[in-house]
């Protein structure tokens, strides 16, 4: 066996390539790891805000996002509708000052919203979880008693005015829940975002 010179430079050529094709390597089987630690697309889909545009909502008008499986609706409120919802008189609402609703803090008003102008709901009937109708016309046929507008569950009668409070004398005990939402702008509001917890 003979000694042979060593090549240093062929030496650091071959061992920086090693180097580098094995950090190529890991970095390749890293990325799928990281990723398994995010939440799936289903689970983004379950709990994460929504963005919604409200811009081409005309008044008098309902929208419809789903958000967390459920509907969730966006009403842009003629002036009348706001008007109509301080008509009601003791004794019709179940609960009109939403003190057994669950809505944010600054939904805890006679509109129950941020902006007296947009109603956002979620479309599930506080009774039985149907999907209530959208009656918005004032005295429509078939409501009986006082009806200024607003939503009526066919599956057993529960009535809600366009602020989602509860009538009384239905099965339904509470108003409709408004759920967490902040407007980003005059266009758009993010459902499941709440302004009351926003950085």
């Amino acid at each position: 066996m003979t000694d042979q010179p060593v090549d240093a430079q062929r030496r650091r050529f071959l061992t920086g390539t090693a180097t580098v094709l094995g950090g190529i390597g890991a970095g390749f089987t890293a990325v799928p790891f990281v990723a398994s630690f995010q939440p799936s697309a289903r689970a983004k889909a379950i709990g994460a805000p929504v963005d919604v545009d409200i811009g081409k909502l005309e008044p008098g008008q309902r929208l419809i996002q789903k958000w967390r499986g459920k509907p969730v609706w966006i009403v842009r409120r003629t002036p009348e509708m706001l008007e109509n919802l301080k008509k009601f008189e003791a004794g019709v609402l179940r609960d009109p000052e939403s003190d057994k609703s669950i809505q944010p803090g600054y939904a805890k008003n006679v509109w129950r919203s941020e902006k007296p102008e947009y109603l956002v709901l979620v479309g599930v009937c506080t009774h039985l979880g149907c999907s209530p109708n959208f009656v918005p016309e004032p005295g429509a046929p078939g409501m009986g008693g006082v009806w200024n507008g607003g939503f009526f569950c066919p599956c057993h009668g529960s009535k809600f005015d366009l602020a989602g409070r509860v009538y009384m004398g239905v099965p339904a005990p509470m108003n409709l829940e408004v759920p967490p939402y902040q407007f980003v702008s005059d266009t758009k509001l993010i459902i499941g975002a709440d302004k009351e917890h926003a950085a």
